[in-house]
């Protein structure tokens, strides 16, 4: 995966203020400034390539550590843990388990009782520190919502971990950024490779195409 230009806003339902931002872009300030971490706040970090190991921490919290700048996440079943100190770069995650009826049949649906093995785990995480949405100065603020569904499906026999993330941002964003990532679970943890925090340079946008023949 390459890190997308700066100025590459596609696809990111930034206003004018946040295109304004991310135009402003200076990775060195970010390293002088100890902010090399932006684009791997809980609102980033599932963008980025790299690979997760997921735990129990306690009977009521999950962790997810991703060994791309050696971030640790805490989802909490036991309700928010912000104590009104300094926003960090994972936030405050409180999760929860959906549990939805499932339909079976022709015809005429018949609806059955939430299976214990079936639904998706939501994950709801505020007050993070402004990072990222991209590694090219793509920003969400210190206001945003991150909301997250994670899945765990089986393809072919093999298990996958789908994410999908919803940020919401009225400082920077006109409308919700959607995003799905896919995580294929691997046998052993041979290939982890932690590596802290980098900003990428900066990169120049690619030159325009030109008509053939000329």
């Amino acid at each position: 995966m390459m890190t997308p230009a700066k100025g590459d806003l596609a696809f990111l339902p930034l206003n004018p203020e946040g295109r304004r931002v991310a135009g402003a872009w200076d990775p060195a300030k970010d390293e002088a400034d100890g902010n090399q971490c932006r684009a791997f706040g809980a609102a980033g970090i599932m963008h980025l390539p790299e690979r997760l190991h997921i735990t129990w921490a306690d009977d009521r919290t999950l962790e997810i550590d991703t060994d791309a700048g050696m971030q640790k996440r805490l989802l909490h079943f036991d309700g928010s843990k912000w104590s009104g100190g300094e926003p960090d770069w994972q936030g405050d995650s409180v999760a929860s388990w959906e549990k939805q009826p499932q339909v079976r049949g022709f015809g005429f649906p018949v609806r059955l009782p939430p299976s214990p093995n079936a639904g998706s785990l939501k994950v709801v995480t505020t007050h993070m520190r402004p990072g990222y949405l991209r590694k090219n100065g793509a920003p969400y603020s210190g206001n945003a919502v991150l909301t997250e569904f994670f899945d765990r499906i089986e393809l072919d026999g093999e298990p996958f971990l789908i994410v999908t993330g919803v940020v919401e941002d009225p400082q920077y964003l006109t409308a919700r950024f959607i995003t799905t990532e896919q995580f294929k679970l691997e046998s052993d943890g041979s290939k982890w490779n932690p590596t802290p925090c980098k900003t990428a340079p900066p990169t120049a946008p690619p030159p325009p195409s030109r008509p053939a023949g000329f």
